[in-house]
C-alpha cells in the first residue's frame, strides 16, 4: 500500500493528472460549457410579437430544457439532507453557491445561470427563484416556504407585450417570509424582514427593520445581529 502510494505521489509530481484532477477538470469543462450554453438566457429578444414568436432564441430554450431534464431527474427525488448535492448540481448549470447553503429539493429555479448564494443561506421548499436576470441572495438569508423571487415581467403599455427582465437582490440575513413577493429590480437591504404574504415591488430603504402588507411598507425596527 506503501508503495502504491509513493507511486501515485511521483506521478503527481512528475506531471501526470490524477484520477481526482482528472474528475474536477472534466467538471469545470463540462460547467464551462452548460453556462456558455445558457449565457444568452437572460438576453431577451427585442421587437418581435411575443404571442406569436418566442421571447428567447432556440439555445436559450435547449439550455432550459437540459436544466429541467436534470432538475427532474437528479435534484427534485433528491433526499432533503443532500444540500451538497444540490448545490453542486447547480454549480455545473452555471450557479455561483457558497458554503454552507441549504437549497431545498423542491425549490423551482428557472435558470441556474442567473443564481448566486452566498454562505450559509438557506431557501426552503416551495419556493419560486424566476431569475431571467440575476438573483442574488445574501449570506444566511431565507427565503421561507412558497415566496416568489420574479426578476422578469412585461410592459403592459406596449403593444407587443415585451418581456424584460432586472435583477433582484436580498441583502445579508434578510428574511423573506412564507408566501411574499418579490418583483423585478427590487433590492432588501441587509437584515430587512418581509411579511407573509407580502408584495414588494420597489426595493426597500431600511435596513434592519420589518416590512409587511401589499405593498410592503414598513411596521417597525428588527434588533441588528451579527
Amino acid at each position: 500500500m506503501a508503495t502504491l502510494q509513493v507511486s501515485r505521489r511521483r506521478t503527481a509530481t512528475n506531471g501526470s493528472i490524477t484520477p481526482v484532477a482528472m474528475r474536477r477538470f472534466i467538471f469545470r469543462k463540462l460547467r464551462l460549457r452548460i453556462s456558455r450554453f445558457g449565457e444568452c438566457v437572460h438576453m431577451i429578444q427585442q421587437g418581435i410579437d411575443g404571442a406569436r414568436q418566442p421571447s428567447f432564441s432556440l439555445g436559450n430554450r435547449a439550455a432550459r430544457v437540459a436544466w429541467r431534464l436534470t432538475y427532474l431527474a437528479l435534484f427534485r427525488p433528491s433526499p432533503i439532507p443532500l444540500h451538497a448535492w444540490r448545490s453542486c448540481l447547480l454549480r455545473l448549470f452555471g450557479a455561483k453557491i457558497g458554503t454552507g447553503v441549504h437549497i431545498y429539493p423542491k425549490v423551482d429555479i428557472w435558470a441556474p445561470w442567473n443564481l448566486v448564494v452566498d454562505d450559509f443561506a438557506g431557501v426552503a421548499n416551495g419556493v419560486s427563484i424566476y431569475s431571467m436576470a440575476t438573483i442574488s441572495l445574501g449570506e444566511r438569508c431565507v427565503i421561507s416556504q412558497g415566496a416568489h423571487l420574479c426578476a422578469g415581467s412585461h410592459d403592459y403599455n406596449d403593444p407587443t407585450f415585451q418581456l424584460f427582465a432586472k435583477p433582484i437582490e436580498v441583502g445579508r440575513f434578510a428574511w423573506i417570509c412564507a408566501d411574499a413577493f418579490v418583483g423585478p429590480g427590487v433590492t432588501i437591504p441587509e437584515g430587512a424582514v418581509v411579511g407573509a404574504r407580502s408584495v414588494v415591488a420597489r426595493s426597500l430603504s431600511t435596513s434592519w427593520s420589518v416590512y409587511a402588507g401589499m405593498p410592503a411598507r414598513k411596521i417597525g425596527p428588527r434588533q441588528k445581529q451579527t
